[in-house]
Order: C-alpha cells, then sequence, then structure tokens
C-alpha cells in the first residue's frame, strides 16, 4: 500500500482493554493510517455512523456488544468495511463464525505488530480494490445505457438531415 493510500485509509481500533487500544492506535499512527478509536461496541456503533472506515480492527470479547456482534453490525452498516477480529479467548469456532460472518481476518493475542501490519495492509488493499471495482462497475454501466442513447440520436440527426 502506498503512503498516499494509507494517509486516507481510515481505521476504527475497538477494544474495552483502553491501554492495548491506545498502543494499536499509536503504532497504527505512526505507520501513516487516520486511527479513531473506541473502547468499546457502543462508543464504535457510534463512530461507524458517523465517518465511512475502510477497516475495524476489533477485540472478541467486549462488555455488552461482543466482536462478533460488532462485526455483524459493521457489514449491516457497510459491507465493504474490512474487519480484523483479535482476541486472547480465541477458539477454532469463534474463528471459523467470525470468517463466515465477513471477518477479514482472526488473530490472536498476544499481538505481533508487524504481523497486524501484514494483515491490515492486505485487507485494506482488498478494499482499495472493492471500491475501484464498485467505480469502474459504474462507469461500465453508465457507458452500457449511454450507447444506445447515442447511436439512436445519430439515427434521428442522419434521417433529419435527409
Amino acid at each position: 500500500m502506498k503512503d498516499s493510500d494509507k494517509k486516507r485509509a481510515k481505521i476504527l481500533v475497538v477494544d474495552d482493554d483502553e491501554e492495548l487500544t491506545n498502543t494499536l492506535a499509536d503504532y497504527l499512527a505512526k505507520q501513516g493510517y487516520s486511527v479513531t478509536k473506541a473502547y468499546d461496541g457502543r462508543e464504535a456503533l457510534a463512530r461507524l455512523r458517523e465517518v465511512d472506515f475502510h477497516m475495524v480492527v476489533t477485540d472478541l470479547k467486549m462488555p455488552e456488544i461482543d466482536g462478533i456482534e460488532l462485526l455483524q453490525m459493521v457489514k449491516e452498516i457497510n459491507p465493504k468495511v474490512a474487519v480484523v477480529v483479535i482476541t486472547g479467548y480465541g477458539t477454532v469456532e469463534s474463528a471459523v463464525q467470525a470468517i463466515k460472518l465477513g471477518a477479514y481476518d482472526f488473530i490472536q493475542k498476544p499481538l505481533r505488530l508487524n504481523e497486524l501490519q501484514v494483515v491490515i495492509e492486505r485487507a485494506l488493499d482488498r478494499v482499495t480494490l472493492a471500491r475501484q471495482l464498485g467505480i469502474f462497475k459504474g462507469l461500465t454501466l453508465a457507458l452500457l445505457i449511454s450507447i444506445p442513447f447515442w447511436l439512436v440520436l445519430g439515427i434521428v440527426l442522419m434521417l433529419l438531415w435527409r
């Protein structure tokens, strides 16, 4: 991912462990990303409704709204957002459930920041490609709609010139 793309990439970090949230946010900010912090699921949802994030990094175990519930709500709000779930209490079942619900990846604590960085870069590359694909689909549709219009207009003009 290019540095200019990093500055545009908006990441929401969600964890009820404030120290970990701050550490992750500081690390990602130093890497050049635009980072917002939330210390629980409710705060994260409020932030998600305010900002068009590219990625959410969330803890699995949190009070009130856990990471799986947050993942489902994120995907309802914006299915294109990449979600990485982190946990110290991971099981194969929770990992499979998260992936089935649309998580990009599931990472066990303790985190290795350099490994997390690789996952984040790959996820953001995927988000960027998905957004670009949406733009190209729109342009293709516009082109397909406009071609018949221009053909009809050409035929009408040709008939009027006779």
